[in-house]
């Protein structure tokens, strides 16, 4: 884990499947969790999503808030 792969997770769009579009960091606890059981793709998304399925288990999101909230500003 970088810090660039911690502003990816809130800059990034999942690329494909059901929740194609929405931001890594949006993504649903389910569905990170279907990826856990499953196998996450392999590549950057993988990692990527291997991470954000980590930061949400151990009830971490609000780690992402600041650079979220950076994310909007000018």
């Amino acid at each position: 884990m970088t810090p660039d792969s911690l502003k990816k997770l809130v800059s990034m769009k999942m690329p494909f499947g059901k929740h194609a579009g929405k931001l890594l960091c949006e993504l649903p606890a389910n569905y990170l969790a279907w990826f856990a059981r499953e196998g996450f793709p392999k590549g950057e998304i993988g990692e990527l999503l291997q991470l954000m399925h980590e930061i949400d288990h151990n009830n971490l999101r609000d780690l992402l808030k600041p650079l979220q909230n950076g994310r909007t500003q000018p």
